[in-house]
């Protein structure tokens, strides 16, 4: 019996560009800084870095999706595995939020002086 060789070279080019396009994205908004999202706030974070924040998470999820072979799992292996991530990646985003918006509220308002 022999098995046949199927090629993946398409679905590697594929990921391969996505994953580009994100990335050229996020480079381009990374140089432009474009004021309506750097100057414009949401939950103590300027709309920029929730932009980064959320294409990164789209990257990893993509990642996780095809070179895990996730698109052919069933729906709830596939949560087991994302389901953590998301909630632990969004624990960390509220706890940094919160904590470097109390340090910074600290450092405004006292009279303890910038000193880094």
């Amino acid at each position: 019996m022999s098995h046949a060789h199927e090629s993946n070279l398409g679905r590697i080019w594929k990921v391969f560009g996505i994953l580009s396009v994100i990335t050229i994205v996020e480079v381009i908004f990374g140089i432009l800084k474009p004021d309506v999202l750097h100057m414009n706030n949401f939950l103590s974070m300027n709309l920029l870095n929730w932009l980064f924040i959320i294409l990164t998470l789209v990257k990893a999820y993509f990642i996780v999706w095809a070179f895990m072979h996730m698109e052919g799992e069933k729906s709830s292996l596939r949560w087991i595995v994302v389901s953590p991530i998301i909630f632990l990646v969004s624990y960390l985003l509220f706890i940094l939020l919160v904590e470097a918006d109390y340090i910074f509220e600290i450092f405004k308002n006292s009279t303890i002086k910038w000193n880094f």
